[in-house]
C-alpha cells in the first residue's frame, strides 16, 4: 500500500498540470481575456508579451467568467458537434484547440480555437469558446503549457492591472 501512495504522488508530482493551486507563479505563463474589447493577452516572464483581438460568446452569458485551467491541447481538432474530421476546411474549430475547465468541464467544450471564418474575429459570434486567428492559435499552442491558467473577464483594467492583480506580474 505505501509503495502504491509513493508511486501516485510521484506521477503527480511530476504532472505538467501539478499542482493545481495557486498560479499563476510570476513569470509563468498566463492567458487573460477581456470580453469588453474581445482581446486575449499572453502574460509571460514577467510582462504581457502579445495581444491579438478574439471572437467570444454571441451573448455575454455564452463565454463563461472566471480563472480557469488549460487540461487539453489538440492539433487539427476533430468538430464532435458536426462529425467534421480536423484538418478540413469545413472544420470551424481551425487548426488548434486549448481547452479550460469552465464550469466544472474537462476541457473538451470550452476552449481557445482557431477559425475558419477569420472575419468573425473581433465580434461576439461563438457559441461560448474564444476564437482566434489560426496563425496566432498556432504561435501561442507551442508557447501555452497544460496546466496554464486562463482569466476571462469582461472589465475596463489593462492586461497589466490584471496580470499584477493575478500574480502573473511581480
Amino acid at each position: 500500500m505505501l509503495q502504491l501512495i509513493s508511486s501516485l504522488f510521484l506521477v503527480l508530482s511530476l504532472s505538467p498540470i501539478w499542482p493545481l493551486g495557486v498560479n499563476p507563479v510570476p513569470g509563468d505563463p498566463f492567458v487573460i481575456v477581456n470580453k469588453s474589447t474581445n482581446e486575449m493577452a499572453l502574460v509571460n516572464e514577467n510582462r504581457v508579451q502579445t495581444v491579438v483581438k478574439v471572437g467570444t460568446g454571441k451573448t455575454k452569458d455564452l463565454t463563461p467568467e472566471g480563472l480557469f485551467t488549460i487540461l487539453v491541447k489538440a492539433e487539427n481538432p476533430y468538430y464532435r458537434r458536426k462529425n467534421i474530421p480536423g484538418g478540413t476546411p469545413e472544420n470551424p474549430l481551425g487548426t488548434r484547440w486549448i481547452g479550460f475547465d469552465a464550469k466544472e468541464t474537462d476541457g473538451r467544450i470550452y476552449g481557445l480555437h482557431g477559425t475558419n471564418h477569420p472575419a468573425s474575429i473581433g465580434y461576439y459570434v461563438s457559441e461560448g469558446c474564444i476564437r482566434l486567428q489560426n496563425e496566432a492559435i498556432e504561435s501561442l499552442y507551442e508557447i501555452i503549457p497544460l496546466g496554464t491558467k486562463i482569466l476571462i473577464t469582461s472589465t475596463s483594467k489593462s492586461f497589466e492591472e490584471l496580470a499584477i492583480e493575478y500574480n502573473a506580474i511581480k
